[in-house]
């Protein structure tokens, strides 16, 4: 997504933003994603649809991903707000 695109759901697309795209939870769906590797915590939001790529499961915006650490595809843990 590009910033200011329109997601699944509607909202435009703010990378940094604190939200995520999953296949099939309910738009607003509350997560809280955890990185094993620096034990920081982020909580997003649901807002679209994706990842279409095989073996993920959780697409990340820019803001989320940064603020657990992340720096490409990895692990992660995730429950339900």
């Amino acid at each position: 997504e590009l910033a200011g695109n329109r997601t699944a759901s509607g909202e435009r697309f703010n990378p940094s933003g604190h939200t995520a795209a999953h296949r099939s939870l309910p738009f607003g769906t509350c997560l809280h994603v955890s990185n094993p590797k620096t034990g920081r915590r982020v909580a997003v939001r649901v807002n679209d649809r994706g990842p279409f790529t095989k073996g993920v499961s959780l697409d990340l915006s820019h803001g989320a991903a940064r603020a657990i650490g992340m720096r490409s595809t990895q692990n992660v843990r995730v429950n339900k707000c």
